[in-house]
């Protein structure tokens, strides 16, 4: 069937052309505004020679253009592959690289990461694409790139035409999330499954034309993207963007724009109390609020409410965003659960051989329908392990109550989530084995106040050295993103390992802790 999520802007654009659409820094943008910009950007890329399935890489804050550029490809058939901005050089590149983009649009800001990896990327010569961000004052152009105004602005605005039909099956993003083995994934997410996450995160939250919602999860996030920018879009309501994530601005958006529907992670919430502007605020618009991403204590939850934030946790990952969601009137009746399997998600506990488990009883949480990721861009083994004759491993172990609510108690994969990020122990490990100083490493997720989790690091140095905290940030400095640094290090004589030379994970306690440093 010949159908993209481009049309989502045709049609907002057709419906409801005046409609604000986004508030991004308190400037408005309506829905026709957006469409126009998306197709004069459709025109450039269709002039620069992108074909259907070409990539396009973007590394941007929250902005306009990623919005109208994530129209544009979607109505043309490129494939969209939003970047992480906080990652650094080798990160980018690898990612780059993998998904063999064409085109790099990026922010001023990341400038100089790009600089340092332009001639050792696939990205075009002639394709690296500069963007004045909102707030920071940086320097020009640089004579490497091209400027975004500059050379899209002049471009008719009419739909654009695609030279290859798109259909509803055709991959439509690339999200990466990092791999166990250490190699980051580039989930692949077609238009079809895109319009399935909508219409299940429409249901969700009851989504209404004249809803007002407020979001300032990243837009390179599957969050931002596919449970927040896309289904409010869709849904033709007006969304709060801004650049950046700013507790103080978050709780005072609320109260000037009377949002109704409200989303962000455990974590940002958490940095939203500690600033104590919701007692200072109005929350009477409010009737939706979503959140969770890592484990929410109860403590928090009783402390939203108490300023008529009643989150009601989810429970997803890149490779199936959204899948689950805990109802408002189970908050409390059912603390600690991540809630009901979502409209267009079918979820079960399960064993070995996949068969469902009895309530009460752990096993893997598993996942089949229509949001589920097709893939892993060009890894065909990993995702023949991810997905078993069309059931998604979610590599997390959980139980089922007697009402068949869903309970996460640990996860299968060393995985842990930093501040809603996710954070693979192997991938840090890899990095941090190249230190002249360390023989053996291992790094375990522990509980942070601030961030939900950090890593903690145990090492075992090279014989007669010694190594700090500040030594392993350095040398992690250009090679991994700061939420991915142990902010803990605990130094070992040996390291527990098996007799087949595999560390004994288990048997590293997080409790003694030297060398922490305040995160």
């Amino acid at each position: 069937m010949e159908w993209s999520v481009g049309h989502i802007a045709t049609k907002r654009a057709m419906f409801t052309p005046d409609k604000t659409a986004i508030i991004f820094e308190d400037t408005p943008i309506t829905y026709k505004e957006i469409n126009r910009h998306a197709n004069q950007a459709a025109h450039y890329l269709k002039q620069a020679g992108l074909k259907k399935g070409d990539r396009l890489a973007v590394d941007l804050m929250n902005c306009p253009e990623f919005v109208y550029l994530y129209f544009a490809a979607a109505k043309l058939g490129f494939i969209f592959v939003p970047l992480n901005f906080r990652l650094v050089g080798p990160e980018i590149e690898y990612q780059l690289n993998n998904c063999g983009a064409r085109i790099l649009f990026f922010h001023d800001a990341f400038a100089p990461v790009i600089d340092s990896i332009r001639t050792t990327v696939l990205v075009e010569s002639n394709k690296f694409i500069w963007l004045k961000s909102r707030k920071l004052k940086t320097s020009d152009c640089p004579a490497w790139a091209a400027e975004y105004e500059e050379i899209v602005n002049r471009f008719p605005d009419a739909e654009p035409i695609p030279d290859q039909p798109v259909h509803v099956d055709d991959p439509l993003a690339i999200i990466y999330t990092s791999g166990v083995t250490g190699a980051p994934k580039g989930a692949c997410v077609s238009h079809n499954q895109t319009y399935y996450k909508n219409l299940q995160n429409m249901l969700y939250a009851g989504l209404r034309p004249e809803d007002v919602s407020l979001s300032q999860l990243p837009l390179f996030h599957s969050g931002g993207l596919f449970i927040s920018l896309t289904p409010s879009m869709m849904a033709g309501l007006t969304l709060l963007m801004r650049q950046s994530f700013d507790p103080v601005k978050f709780a005072e958006d609320i109260q000037t724009y009377r949002a109704t529907v409200v989303f962000a992670l455990t974590t940002m919430w958490k940095i939203i109390l500690d600033t104590g502007k919701l007692k200072q605020i109005d929350t009477s618009s409010v009737r939706k609020v979503l959140g969770g991403g890592e484990r929410t204590p109860a403590s928090m939850i009783e402390a939203l409410a108490e300023q008529n934030i009643y989150m009601e946790q989810g429970f997803g990952q890149t490779e199936n965003s959204y899948m689950m969601k805990l109802p408002r009137k189970d908050i409390f009746r059912k603390m600690g659960s991540v809630g009901l399997p979502g409209y267009c998600s079918d979820i079960w506990i399960a064993d070995e051989k996949f068969k469902p488990m009895p309530p009460g009883q752990i096993g893997e949480i598993v996942a089949r329908g229509p949001t589920v990721m097709s893939g892993y861009w060009n890894m065909p083994e990993q995702t023949e392990k991810a997905i078993v004759n069309g059931v998604l491993k979610t590599g997390d172990l959980g139980y089922m109550d007697e009402e068949g609510y869903f309970y996460i108690v640990d996860r299968a994969k060393s995985m842990y989530r930093s501040g809603g990020e996710n954070v693979y122990p192997a991938e840090v490990e890899k990095a941090l084995s190249a230190h002249p100083k360390i023989q053996h490493v291992a790094i375990v997720g522990v509980p942070d106040g601030r961030w939900g989790e950090t890593g903690k690091a145990y090492v075992v140095p090279v014989e007669g050295e010694t190594l700090t905290l500040e030594e392993v940030h350095a040398f992690l400095r250009d090679r991994l993103a700061r939420f991915k640094h142990p902010t803990i290090i605990e130094l070992l004589k040996e390291m527990p390992m098996t007799a087949s030379g595999k560390i004994k994970r288990a048997e590293l306690q997080p409790t003694s802790v030297s060398n922490k440093e305040a995160s």
